[in-house]
């Protein structure tokens, strides 16, 4: 007991250390957070008046045309009806946009002190220390540590462009988002959705566990009343996504709207999400009743083998037919 107590106590002042130098990057004047073409910075003051970095130009939204825009993008949708040239214009406009936008490295010319990087090493050793030491994920733990550490060895030029090792390997499968597919097809060959399968009810669970997206999300713009911090809106929506607790939807979400900061939040992901098994328990015992723990769950039926066979199949279909983008998340 004393020993839990104990690991709980250092993994609390572990998470403190983390936040506290994630507070030290942000709080500073940063190129990345830094608002410069307002005058009105965003503030408790000016909360109702203060521009949204990213927002400008878009409407308010309105139920109508949302869902229109929903429909529009379903597989049903693309699947009857047939591109005018006005749309394959549009669309072409768009996907050049986007390929400017990600050849332009959002770093150049951007300079951080020695202590910096000598700070992110220390990071990364702790990682490493609970990923092998504690036994917290060490299959996700140890790489990104030591990918956090090779990083940040100053004049090693690992992650510089074009040459450094650790940006060929960025550029080679996670930029072009060819790792985290492969992640999540590990993730689908080892996961058993046969409990799922028998009782269809604990789906909600997973549902529910989605509202810490938009919990995060909210936390988001809040920190953006903060004087020095300004997020825009793809950078707040890639911080939120930490919130539904799953590393390689965050991974394939910020690479794909702010992919400036996918290492950041790579990183803030996964050691929140190994520290879950030390910070859930006190929590539930705060939250239930030694009698509702000792509640004894009932066996759940078998699943056949053409059931798991048949389970995937028919989510890959529903979600092309639904929301083909994240047809390959599923895939």
């Amino acid at each position: 007991m004393n020993t839990t107590k104990t690991n709980v106590k250092n993994i609390f002042i572990t998470l403190f250390v983390l936040l506290g130098i994630a507070m030290v990057f942000s709080v500073g004047k940063s190129t990345i957070f830094a608002q410069s073409e307002y005058e009105e910075q965003a503030s408790f003051r000016t909360i109702s008046t203060a521009k949204i970095k990213g927002s400008e130009g878009i409407k308010n939204i309105d139920v109508p045309t949302f869902l229109t825009n929903m429909w529009q993008n379903t597989g049903i949708y693309k699947m009857i009806h047939t591109e005018t040239a006005e749309e394959k214009a549009a669309a072409q406009a768009e996907a050049a946009q986007e390929a400017a936008k990600a050849s332009n490295d959002p770093f150049a010319g951007v300079s951080s002190p020695a202590w910096y990087s000598l700070i992110m090493i220390a990071v990364g050793f702790l990682i490493v220390y609970l990923g092998a030491a504690k036994d917290f994920e060490p299959l996700l733990l140890i790489p990104i540590g030591f990918g956090t550490i090779f990083v940040n060895i100053l004049g090693a030029g690992m992650g510089d462009a074009p040459n450094g090792m650790l940006h060929i390997i960025y550029k080679a499968g996670v930029g072009n988002e060819f790792f985290p597919m492969l992640i999540f097809m590990g993730i689908g060959a080892m996961t058993d959705f046969g409990p799922l399968i028998a009782n269809p009810k604990t789906a909600l669970l997973g549902g529910a566990a989605q509202l810490g997206v938009f919990a995060t999300m909210f936390g988001v713009a809040l920190f953006n009343l903060i004087p020095g911090i300004d997020y825009n809106m793809k950078q707040a929506c890639a911080i939120a996504i930490i919130g539904g607790a799953d590393g390689p939807t965050t991974i394939y979400v910020a690479g794909k709207l702010a992919p400036e900061m996918l290492a950041v939040v790579a990183v803030a992901a996964y050691s929140y999400m190994a520290l879950v098994p030390l910070i859930q328990p006190p929590i539930m015992k705060a939250l239930t009743t030694k009698k509702e723990r000792l509640i004894t769950m009932p066996q759940v039926r078998p699943v056949s083998k053409t059931e798991k066979i048949l389970f995937p199949i028919m989510l890959l279909i529903l979600t092309i037919l639904l929301l083909p983008p994240a047809a390959p998340l599923i895939g």
